[in-house]
């Protein structure tokens, strides 16, 4: 059993920054690719980036390409996402997701089911 638990999230004007951290319990953390999520009111989950076990393989959602980094510590147990030039249409609640089988690519994937989820962080980005 892996929980996760999301913090960092805010209040911030468009083109500012922040840094979400996921914190992982238990001592399997690097065996688990890990991901972040958004829902925004009225609209589907969609993906926004993921990390392989090792932090060698990334993927990022072509919307957040070039503004957000993905990065994990499997010493701390802890996945990131530093966002940097937010944009009003960044936000949502920032969820994030472990998946034990799955690569970036699937884990991402519309549908695919991953193993543990995260409770969530709002951000909001004011124009």
């Amino acid at each position: 059993q892996v929980q996760l638990v999301e913090s960092g999230g805010g209040l911030v004007q468009a083109g500012g920054s922040l840094r979400l951290s996921c914190a992982a319990s238990g001592r399997t953390f690097s065996m688990y690719t890990m991901g972040w999520f958004r829902q925004a009111p009225g609209k589907e989950r969609e993906s926004v980036a993921a990390i392989s076990k090792s932090g060698t393989s990334t993927y990022y959602a072509d919307s957040v390409k070039g503004r957000f980094t993905i990065s994990r510590d499997n010493a701390k147990n802890t996945v990131y996402l530093q966002m940097n030039s937010l944009k009003p249409e960044d936000t949502a609640v920032y969820y994030c997701a472990a998946d034990y089988r799955g690569s970036v690519a699937t884990m991402t994937r519309t549908g695919y089911d991953n193993d543990y989820w995260g409770q969530g962080t709002q951000v909001t980005v004011s124009s």
